[in-house]
């Protein structure tokens, strides 16, 4: 099961006002949905949500939702923050089967950048999509996609098909799909076209 447990309470009030008066309290509100049941308005303690937080386990991991004595198999799917005060505001949770596949996207990340001989000769990597949203079980999701920058020189393209994906696990967009290049800088591009120009 799930590393994070939240306990959470149901709501009797909902809309902006009862979301106030929950946030008065020291409490977080939230609303849980999916399944065949309806949406259910919850909430949780600060303290507990923020530490929740700060695992960085909470949001696109399994987590356990707790009742009373019931638990129940969750994902976090989205937390808003105060752009202010940076205070959780609301979140949403989503009923899951612990086994069950889930579409959820998920962080890319690079190394070696000091092994790619086109970022030495002063490219740059381009970033198309910092996330690839995969198909896998609730209870295996990937902390992170991390690509090998290895080699790679300038125009090379790095696709959705290039990253090995764990067992059991699928791309839920295009293979062919482009996540990051390595384009060249206009100082190396004019270095280019001087040795060119010297040539000629």
């Amino acid at each position: 099961m799930a590393d994070i447990i939240l306990n959470v309470e149901v709501r009797a009030r909902t809309g902006t006002g009862g979301a106030r008066e929950t946030r008065r309290s020291g409490k977080v509100p939230g609303v849980l949905y999916g399944g065949a049941k309806d949406p259910v308005a919850i909430a949780v303690k600060e303290n507990e949500f923020r530490k929740a937080l700060t695992t960085g386990k909470l949001l696109g991991h399994l987590v356990t939702l707790k009742y009373g004595e019931e638990t129940q198999p969750v994902i976090a799917k989205a937390v808003d923050m105060d752009p202010v005060t940076d205070q959780p505001v609301h979140f949403d949770l989503y009923r899951v089967d612990e086994h069950q596949q889930i579409k959820i996207s998920i962080p890319v990340h690079f190394k070696n950048q000091e092994a790619s001989p086109g970022l030495k000769r002063g490219g740059t990597l381009n970033i198309v999509r910092h996330e690839i949203e995969l198909n896998c079980p609730a209870d295996h999701i990937p902390e992170e996609l991390v690509f090998d920058l290895a080699g790679l020189d300038i125009g090379d393209a790095i696709r959705v098909s290039a990253f090995t994906l764990p067992a059991g696990i699928s791309s839920a967009i295009p293979a062919d799909l482009v996540i990051a290049t390595i384009a060249g800088s206009s100082a190396s591009a004019s270095a280019a076209a001087g040795e060119e120009n010297a040539g000629t």
